[in-house]
């Protein structure tokens, strides 16, 4: 079987939007968001907190997710991209039709990709103790976005966090409880003026 009859179960797929948040904030992209998660944030905006129950997941195949892009960039998402072992296989498909790649993750499961697929590691070991961050992700990655509620998501990282510049850190106020978090995230800029502020555009600006 070539790698492009490969199937993956399939949350959905959008084009032509922005991308909200980190380092590619304000950029044109398609999102492939995979199902599955079992990380279960309280938060998740896709809605797997519970696990996914309930949630679609459609069987496609890469071939049939090359058809659907139309922007330069290409972000992956879940769910958790990084437990489906075809990742590799679908971030060369799209590399190969001259596509820029984005994956983002939280870091929990391990798999060797493309060194050309920039990666966003947003670690939830905090909330979920029984998925840490696999060690090489804190140096493989292109940047890192910690959603923030309370201020102390800094401090429990502290000793992970890059003091290379190279791998930008971003502090994203939780949606839900923003005007309590946005506050927080500003005096933590201020302790740690490298970090930059992420704040979810595309949900202030009312696109998916």
């Amino acid at each position: 079987m070539s790698n492009l009859q490969i199937k993956l179960p399939i949350h959905e797929t959008f084009q032509c939007t922005v991308q909200g948040e980190g380092y590619w904030t304000g950029t044109l992209v398609d999102f492939i968001r995979l199902a599955g998660c079992p990380v279960r944030c309280p938060w998740c905006d896709t809605g797997y907190s519970n696990g996914g129950k309930g949630l679609p997941a459609v069987s496609q195949s890469i071939a049939q997710l090359l058809a659907q892009l139309q922007s330069p960039r290409v972000v992956i998402t879940g769910g958790e991209p990084f437990i489906h072992q075809d990742l590799p296989e679908l971030v060369e498909a799209l590399l190969a039709c001259d596509k820029q790649v984005s994956i983002e993750t939280s870091g929990a499961y391990w798999q060797d990709v493309s060194p050309l697929a920039w990666i966003t590691l947003s670690p939830k070991e905090h909330i979920s103790p029984k998925y840490p961050v696999q060690e090489l992700f804190w140096t493989r990655s292109n940047e890192i976005k910690l959603v923030v509620s309370t201020g102390e998501e800094v401090e429990f990282y502290r000793n992970y966090l890059p003091i290379n510049v190279d791998i930008p850190v971003f502090l994203q106020p939780e949606w839900n409880s923003k005007e309590l978090a946005i506050p927080i995230v500003l005096e933590l800029l201020k302790q740690n003026p490298s970090y930059r502020l992420s704040l979810q555009t595309h949900k202030f600006i009312g696109v998916q």
